[in-house]
């Protein structure tokens, strides 16, 4: 009857924690609330006319950007990156580490349980201590204890809720790892093809150059005109000869860079790049949108909101130590000399209880830990006021630039025209024995000048472009979970 007794009541005092920890639903520190920033309703950049696209065009240029240019070695390479490069690689990791540190917080709102069991065997003596009344005698245990740490003021709930945090915020740091990724690759691309474009454009120009050494000494030779006419068409052979090293350097360490960010030694892609191709070109048609879209599209903006949650979740952390620990615990033992039927739950040893614990003197621990939390919270607010600041710089810093970089190029395209003119009439007039040899090394060199002037500003064009869906946050997708989706996604 006294055991019947003693679970009633114990059933009752568990009953009345768990009806506490079911009634006590809120929990201490200050809920998260999304960090609110103004922004301009509009850009005042000159936005390219990519707000007139529908909707779903609008959102798929985004996410698979680099298609817009319309090169299969661009696409390859940027989906071959994204499957092998080490950075999202190691991003990736991260987020396997933060869900399982998820994993680690989750644990703490259950009770442990620890099984055990042993064996003893013993040897005493009698009150004569004499051999004949020494005994020998075995023991054997099996049991059990537990013990639940009752998060009644929501301690362990907001370490929950942080951790919770922090694994977004991991998701959101791949998913910028994954942007500027795309980026790179089509930058150090585009830079590719720039440098073998001027590559080009220098050779024709010192096969023009070449031709002109052969007009001078022949005329030279018959008397028409002076050696400095050959001299100086010499030294402009020798100039433009000195600049295709140089380009032919960096195009080489372009390739390189493109080999590092697809996970591979530096020269993996010297035979499959070195065959020139124009550089890629893109319409003008970006979907910029308005500014407030960056708050939800840039990654690196999701992850400052996310860091915000974790750290406003930590100072609930760091509050729920001012309160009082409630604790249940218990154990179960069974005892016998012998492993056979005596081993049986008639010789149970059992305790149950609840205990309560109160910080009263901690030389202010646990304050200045609530003040820590305090503070680490304000920075990461301040780093998301300026984290929004960069983006909308980012995206206006892009729209002028591709904006005017397009009216220079377009001004560089007429100069060309000029020039070759110029060329054409200058070299005429010189066969005539009408113009002096210096006008028609200056309408080369100009000519030579303005053409590789237009090659850099094609490939600064592609590359603003490049910076823009950068700074628009494309490149991914929404999705349940970033690691373990398609490459591009």
């Amino acid at each position: 009857m006294l055991y019947i007794n003693n679970q009633n009541r114990l059933s009752r005092t568990f009953s009345i924690y768990l009806c506490l920890i079911l009634l006590t639903g809120c929990a201490v520190g200050p809920n998260f609330k999304p960090p609110q920033v103004k922004v301009p309703a509009n850009w005042t950049g000159p936005a390219p006319d990519g707000q007139a696209l529908p909707s779903k065009t609008a959102e798929k240029n985004l996410v698979d950007w680099w298609k817009v240019f319309n090169d299969p070695t661009l696409t390859s390479l940027v989906e071959r990156a994204v499957g092998s490069n080490l950075d999202l690689k190691l991003a990736e990791a991260r987020v396997r580490q933060a869900r399982a540190a998820r994993g680690v917080a989750v644990s703490g709102i259950g009770p442990a349980v620890n099984a055990s069991g042993s064996y003893e065997r013993s040897r005493s003596l009698g009150a004569a201590a004499t051999g004949n009344n020494q005994t020998e005698s075995n023991q054997y245990q099996a049991g059990f204890d537990a013990i639940w740490e009752l998060d009644i003021f929501g301690g362990v709930r907001r370490g929950i809720e942080a951790a919770d945090a922090d694994l977004q915020a991991s998701i959101e740091n791949r998913r910028d790892v994954l942007v500027t990724l795309t980026a790179e690759v089509a930058l150090n691309y585009i830079e590719l093809r720039g440098f073998q474009q001027r590559i080009d454009i220098a050779q024709q120009n010192l096969k023009s150059q070449e031709n002109s050494v052969d007009l001078t000494q022949q005329r030279f030779q018959t008397g028409f005109v002076s050696g400095l006419d050959v001299a100086n068409a010499e030294a402009q052979v020798a100039t433009i000869s000195a600049e295709i090293p140089a380009l032919e350097a960096s195009a080489r360490q372009s390739i390189h860079s493109l080999s590092v960010l697809l996970g591979m030694e530096p020269s993996s892609l010297v035979e499959e790049l070195s065959t020139r191709a124009p550089i890629p070109g893109a319409p003008p048609t970006v979907p910029v949108g308005v500014p407030s879209d960056l708050l939800r599209r840039r990654p690196d903006i999701r992850l400052a909101e996310a860091q915000i949650h974790a750290s406003t979740a930590r100072i609930g952390v760091a509050e729920a130590d001012l309160y009082p620990q409630f604790t249940l615990s218990g154990s179960a033992v069974l005892q016998s000399r012998n492993p056979g039927p005596s081993f049986s739950w008639s010789n149970r040893i059992w305790s149950f209880g609840p205990s309560a614990s109160l910080p009263i003197f901690d030389m202010g621990r646990i304050r200045s830990n609530i003040k820590l939390q305090e503070t680490l919270n304000e920075e990461d607010l301040i780093t998301y006021q300026q984290t929004v600041l960069t983006a909308l710089k980012e995206v206006e810093d892009s729209l002028i630039a591709s904006n005017k970089e397009q009216e220079r190029r377009d001004a560089l395209i007429k100069a060309v025209g000029f020039n070759q003119k110029s060329v054409e009439l200058s070299t005429a007039l010189y066969v005539q024995g009408e113009a002096d040899f210096l006008n028609v090394l200056e309408a080369q060199r100009s000519l030579y000048t303005t053409e590789d002037a237009l090659a850099s500003s094609t490939q600064t064009f592609s590359t603003q472009l490049v910076a823009l869906y950068k700074a628009l946050g494309g490149g991914w997708i929404q999705t349940p979970d970033a690691v373990g989706t398609s490459p591009v996604r």
